[in-house]
C-alpha cells in the first residue's frame, strides 16, 4: 500500500483555531454565555475569537483544552500556523541575510 505526505496549499490561509471551536461548541450545544463562563472570560472575548478577530492565547489555549478536552497543545499549534502564514505575508525579510554555521 503506497503512502502519500499530506500537502498543503501554502497559497491558502490556515484556519483561525476560533473556527474550529466554532464547531466543536455547536456540537456541544451549550450557550455561549455559558461556555464563556466555564472558561472565565466574557462573552465578547469569546465571540471575538469565534469570529476570528482574536487569537487563541496560551492562557486561553489551556482553559479551551481542558474544557474540550484535548489540551492545549493542538489550539496553539493552530493558532501558530496561522499567525505564521499572515506574518511570512506581512514582514519584509528581503534584507536580512541567512547565516550558517562555520565547519568545525
Amino acid at each position: 500500500m503506497a503512502t502519500y505526505p499530506a500537502k498543503r496549499d501554502p497559497n491558502r490561509c490556515p484556519t483561525h483555531p476560533g473556527e474550529i471551536l466554532a464547531e466543536a461548541l455547536e456540537a456541544i450545544g451549550e450557550p455561549k454565555l455559558r461556555i464563556a463562563g466555564h472558561l472565565g472570560i466574557s462573552r465578547q472575548h469569546l465571540n471575538d475569537i469565534l469570529g476570528a478577530r482574536k487569537p487563541i492565547t496560551a492562557n486561553v489555549a489551556v482553559r479551551i483544552g481542558k474544557l474540550i478536552g484535548n489540551g492545549p497543545d493542538i489550539w496553539l499549534r493552530v493558532q501558530a500556523a496561522h499567525d505564521a502564514w499572515h506574518a511570512a505575508r506581512a514582514v519584509d525579510i528581503n534584507s536580512i541575510p541567512t547565516l550558517k554555521a562555520k565547519a568545525a
